[in-house]
């Protein structure tokens, strides 16, 4: 669909873009088949989630098995009615995603990869949704504002790296595959975009107590300034001693703070601390 021809299809039906769902549309064929191929959906059943106008949804139908796709708003309809006209695999369904029951969802669906056009609220809430609570998902491909994807993909030792980055390496990697540039969307928003592939692999740093270091890591991240120690003292109700044991046992400074440390020292940590609070 040209851009002329979807921005006259919104207008026709009477469609108003609505600031709280964080909407913003894409129109451009190519980059849209670049998106679809890189979100390894040839074949394969798709989750999409957000399909706006449906352009995404469609570019995806053209490779995907079947693409089972979720919007929040109902004004939309007539819209996809247009964009997935004759499109024999493609559904759209009018919920909000985060309100529903990832295993009852997942109960009618084979292995599937998730592709998303997120705004910036319901970025993390979906994504560790899907990460802790799916048991089918193969992988997300969502665009996401341009700062959003550099604390998603983040090393360690970088300003970008915090608990959503460090948080997602326990189940996955991330990996940004794509930019966008502001000017690819309709409305143009007030900053550039990104596309990240995070391909999941449960286990992937072995046997761990999954809540611990998730409060591990909320520690460490409690407050960036303070060192780790500090933070631990705090959030564990351990002594400076104590904190400093567990810190040292881990090979871990006790000046460092919690941006320095990998996921595989957050594993460590949190095994150590589940050993000393028995």
């Amino acid at each position: 669909m040209e851009n002329n021809n979807f921005k006259r299809s919104l207008r026709e039906s009477g469609f108003s873009f609505k600031k709280q769902f964080g909407q913003n549309f894409i129109s451009d064929e190519a980059l849209l088949d670049k998106i679809v191929a890189l979100s390894g959906a040839e074949g394969r059943e798709v989750v999409e989630i957000g399909c706006g106008a449906g352009t995404l949804t469609r570019a995806l139908a053209r490779r995907a098995a079947f693409v089972h796709g979720y919007e929040i708003d109902t004004s939309l309809e007539s819209v996809l009615a247009k964009t997935l006209a004759g499109v024999e695999n493609a559904e759209v369904v009018f919920r909000d995603f985060l309100k529903l029951r990832l295993d009852r969802l997942e109960s009618e669906l084979p292995p599937y990869v998730v592709v998303a056009n997120l705004p910036y609220y319901i970025t993390t809430p979906l994504i560790m949704n899907i990460l802790e609570h799916s048991s089918k998902c193969l992988s997300m491909t969502v665009m996401v504002q341009k700062e959003v994807a550099e604390r998603l993909c983040a090393s360690p030792n970088t300003p970008e790296y915090g608990a959503i980055t460090a948080n997602i390496a326990l189940y996955a990697t991330a990996k940004k595959v794509l930019d966008v540039g502001r000017e690819n969307f309709t409305p143009s928003p007030n900053v550039d975009s990104a596309v990240v592939r995070i391909d999941i692999s449960r286990g992937r740093l072995g046997d761990v107590d999954g809540a611990m270091y998730k409060r591990v890591v909320q520690a460490a991240f409690s407050s960036r300034r303070k060192t780790l120690e500090n933070n631990l003292v705090k959030a564990f109700s351990l002594t400076r001693d104590e904190a400093r044991g567990l810190l040292s046992a881990c090979g871990i400074d006790g000046m460092a703070r919690g941006e320095t440390l990998s996921p595989e020292d957050f594993v460590a940590l949190s095994a150590a601390l589940k050993g000393s609070l028995k």
